[in-house]
């Protein structure tokens, strides 16, 4: 007999998972960050196919969703399966239609790797699409365009977004930090920071600590954040005013930025629809321009 009562619906299972992930096991966090990623995978797949896609035994699962009130795993699973038939395509189901479409690879060349890539960037691209809110955007768009200054923060493979923000963030004549790591200064820059600022991280598996810490610092602050990462049970979660949580599918070494730079662009080029309405400012300039 189930000690608690266990969520009724997604959303709150969903919500639950998020209330418990800070004091949850290695293990368990690393099943939360999976079904929170991959609803649509969880709703239709075999309780060891999902074990195996993400490293851990299948007995971890039953014991995971006996910690929330089910019975078994299969009992959480009917959760996801409800929600499935009125939810978007998954990322694989993408996939395959796009394999489906364009033609199945059968090679290993160079021109395949490059076909194969391109398809799960079209994949990745549609489940942006489909998950980022039109309030999301709105806020978002909102604290860039009211903030005094703009500081941004990514390292590791986020860094390019971050240095693409920050050339079209200037070109707009919006004034931004890139907390670069160089030197070691961007944790006492970021103390700099006040409320009528901005911070705009970027962070995904495996999150640099300095970025995580420049978060959590600046929340303290009550200075507004807009994060984009990977996961709604990311450690910049918690601190952001606005969360956009672009999934990973696959850890592997190609993952691509297709997605979060696009999102990136759409970011600055609703910014950059707003600044435009006014009639006193001068026309966005462009470096090649003439």
């Amino acid at each position: 007999m189930a000690e608690i009562e266990p969520p009724r619906d997604y959303e709150e299972l969903i919500r639950l998972v998020h209330e418990r992930f800070e004091n949850m096991s290695k293990s368990y966090q690393k099943i939360s960050v999976y079904l929170t990623q991959n609803p649509n995978d969880v709703a239709v797949l075999s309780v060891s196919a999902i074990a195996e896609r993400c490293g851990i035994h299948a007995s971890s699962f039953v014991r995971f969703a006996q910690s929330l009130g089910y019975e078994g795993f299969k009992e959480l699973q009917g959760l996801f399966q409800k929600r499935l038939s009125t939810a978007a395509p998954g990322f694989e189901a993408r996939v395959r239609a796009l394999e489906a479409e364009l033609g199945a690879r059968t090679d290993r060349s160079e021109l395949g790797f490059l076909r194969d890539l391109v398809v799960r960037d079209m994949a990745s691209l549609q489940d942006l699409l489909a998950q980022v809110s039109a309030e999301d955007m709105a806020r978002a768009v909102d604290l860039l365009e009211k903030s005094d200054t703009i500081y941004l923060i990514g390292q590791l493979r986020s860094a390019p977004v971050v240095d693409l923000l920050r050339y079209v963030l200037t070109m707009l004549g919006k004034r931004c930090v890139l907390l670069d790591p160089s030197g070691g200064l961007a944790t006492y820059m970021a103390r700099t920071m006040t409320k009528s600022d901005l911070l705009l991280a970027v962070s995904f598996r495996f999150y640099a600590t300095e970025v995580v810490n420049v978060v959590e610092q600046v929340a303290e602050k009550g200075v507004p954040i807009v994060a984009i990462s990977d996961s709604t049970l990311s450690p910049l979660a918690k601190s952001a005013s606005v969360l956009f949580a672009v999934p990973e599918h696959e850890y592997t070494f190609s993952r691509s930025l297709a997605a979060p730079m696009c999102l990136a662009q759409a970011l600055t080029v609703a910014l950059a629809s707003r600044l435009q309405d006014s009639s006193n400012d001068p026309r966005i300039p462009t470096v090649t321009g003439q």
